[in-house]
């Protein structure tokens, strides 16, 4: 489970902070008065996959706990509707925005029109082009996983399990989403050092388990010589498995397979031995969330980007998770 102090590792000093103009940029952002309860946007993406159930749960249990107000909302896989989403929270008056952006830059004016509308607002599992809004200056902080290191776990152990040769398809998430770009960035800089292991094919399945289904028999059957599935989570990798056994096919012999997430079907799958490895993206983020909430009221600094600490799961190691699991 992620714990305040996992979310809270940050990897640089108040030294680094000022050599990188963050300090300054602090003083630009909406402030937020010190009080007992708060009104709270929470923007969620979509509901289709138990990540963002458990994610959700996680938020709406923490308001409940401290006697917040929250009003969620779910742009139901839409970037246009999410932008609107928070438009209407800006419009409501809420005191804070939690914004989980379904893409990288169709979100930019709404993180905009937040700061514009005097709410200071906080990125959650997801950013946005940071080349058009940055943490420190345009919004309060990213909260989250390191995306390109997971991307980097999965590709080194894959690797190594492997013995550095493997013929690679990949399921993307989401086109244009940070944790597709980066999960991406990350495996391919992994598996840079063996010359043998190569993505043969590699197309989005979004995230989701039909498309990833779907889109896994596509690639497949045009490339029935791949030994190895990277995909970036476990809905989709679900997917991939049952196509994989109704083609008569053995997750885990015939194709070795690395996933991204922690769900349970998935940490079942790694236990059953059709999922080689598992990096876990902890979606329980209720806690960390608002108690930057907390710490930003109190005229506390908070760090642009709060990252957590994602574990790797094997069949050696799998069942002690299994309790956690969603």
């Amino acid at each position: 489970m992620i714990t305040r102090r996992s979310l809270l590792q940050i990897a640089a000093g108040s030294a680094a902070f000022t050599g990188l103009g963050l300090v300054p940029a602090y003083a630009d952002l909406p402030k937020l008065k010190k009080k007992d309860t708060y009104k709270v946007g929470f923007a969620q993406t979509e509901s289709n996959n138990p990540w963002r159930l458990a994610q959700t749960a996680s938020m709406k249990e923490e308001a409940q706990k401290r006697g917040w107000q929250l009003v969620y909302t779910d742009a139901a896989g839409s970037a246009a509707k999410q932008v609107a989403d928070v438009r209407s929270m800006i419009a409501q008056k809420v005191d804070v925005i939690l914004l989980s952006p379904r893409e990288e830059k169709p979100l930019v004016p709404a993180v905009m029109e937040a700061k514009k509308a005097g709410i200071p607002l906080f990125l959650i599992d997801r950013g946005v082009d940071a080349n058009l809004a940055k943490g420190g200056k345009d919004y309060v902080a990213f909260i989250g996983s390191d995306f390109i290191k997971e991307g980097e776990m999965a590709g080194e152990y894959l690797a190594k399990a492997v013995n550095g040769k493997a013929k690679i398809i990949e399921l993307q998430g989401t086109v244009g989403s940070s944790p597709a770009n980066d999960r991406k960035t990350g495996f391919e800089k992994a598996i840079k050092a063996f010359p043998d292991m190569k993505i043969i094919a590699s197309q989005s399945g979004d995230f989701a388990r039909d498309k990833g289904r779907q889109v896994f028999e596509t690639l497949y059957q045009a490339h029935p010589d791949a030994t190895a599935l990277y995909s970036h989570n476990d809905e989709m990798t679900m997917g991939a498995i049952a196509a994989m056994e109704a083609a008569g096919k053995v997750p885990g012999k015939d194709l070795i397979l690395a996933s991204i997430d922690g769900t349970r079907d998935a940490a079942q799958a790694v236990s059953d031995g059709k999922i080689l490895v598992l990096v876990e993206c902890n979606p329980k983020f209720g806690p960390a969330a608002f108690d930057a909430i907390v710490k930003y009221a109190a005229g506390e600094t908070v760090a642009p980007r709060l990252v957590n600490t994602d574990r790797l799961f094997n069949k050696d190691n799998i069942a002690a998770y299994m309790p956690e699991s969603y």
